[in-house]
């Protein structure tokens, strides 16, 4: 907790107006080149990546898929620099993020989600919320918290800013989160299956704010998912990595209209998509299964 609070205080403000979300001039593209993965590669010469390649538009909304231990986690730890490459290259905005020669950093044009939560427990909702961009200097506590107010009022979060972590479900926690991500004005929010111990009333709920904050928004997200209905519910593009070592197998478009609602879940077109999905999916997951594979990544 105090890396992650640590992270938060030295990091700079990108230039990005923090009075507004700026749509019209979206950033965030990410080229991920043939990136490889090896963990001790003198030792056990684990192959975590290997050749993965894909291109992610600025504002696009994209899900990661496949079975446990393909190594999904392992990129997005690459992109938010808490992890290096062995191979390849990622890009942002046609800028270097990852190579081989240029280890990644962490900085606060990239927020990241995890399933385990890292909110500050001594601190309010709304104290955790603007912690960010008031230590930062990005704006006055005034304004930071008349901000975080509209933003938690946007998840069905209003009255609860003086309410701690602890007094608040794994739902509303997962939503603060998201807010305090959000209000620094990133240009990508990494999300590591931020919804995977949710029933399945609370994941729905919590999904419609996530639509809610992206169409407000247009960041780019890089969700990763168990979860197929939701990935195809969620994003523009879906993702399908194969079994260790790592690399997309398969993209599937998800050609539904925004903003999106729960009736699509039963419609033909998604019903059709889904099935695709799952063979994919299954087939990298048999594969997986005879090999032995363990979670890794």
């Amino acid at each position: 907790m105090q890396a992650i609070e640590e992270s938060i205080k030295t990091g700079k403000i990108p230039n990005h107006d923090n009075d507004s979300f700026d749509t019209k001039v979206k950033q965030g593209a990410l080229s991920i080149k043939n990136v490889g993965k090896i963990y001790d590669p003198e030792g056990v010469h684990v192959e975590a990546l290997a050749n993965c390649s894909m291109e992610i538009g600025a504002g696009e909304f994209v899900a990661i898929v496949g079975p446990s231990g393909c190594g999904k986690s392992t990129l997005l730890n690459i992109m938010a620099g808490f992890d290096n490459l062995t191979q390849g290259e990622i890009l942002l905005d046609k800028e270097p993020l990852a190579t081989i020669d240029q280890p990644p950093s962490p900085g606060p044009d990239r927020v990241v989600v995890f399933q385990s939560g890292a909110l500050f427990p001594w601190k309010t909702v709304l104290e955790n919320v603007i912690y960010g961009p008031v230590t930062q200097g990005g704006m006055s506590i005034d304004k930071a918290k008349l901000r975080a107010k509209e933003m938690l009022s946007r998840v069905g979060l209003t009255g609860i800013e003086d309410s701690y972590p602890g007094q608040l479900s794994s739902g509303m926690q997962r939503r603060v989160e998201i807010t305090r991500a959000l209000i620094n004005n990133p240009k990508i929010l990494l999300l590591d299956e931020p919804y995977r111990a949710m029933d399945t009333v609370t994941k729905g709920a919590s999904h419609q704010y996530l639509l809610e904050l992206y169409d407000l928004t247009q960041k780019t997200i890089f969700f990763i998912t168990h979860d197929l209905d939701e990935a195809l519910y969620l994003s523009d593009k879906v993702h399908i990595m194969t079994s260790r070592p790592g690399y997309i197998k398969k993209s599937l478009a998800v050609d539904l209209p925004r903003p999106r609602k729960l009736s699509m879940l039963t419609s033909k077109e998604f019903m059709e998509m889904k099935a695709e999905l799952v063979e994919a999916v299954h087939e990298e997951a048999i594969k997986a299964f005879k090999a032995g594979e363990r979670e890794m990544a």
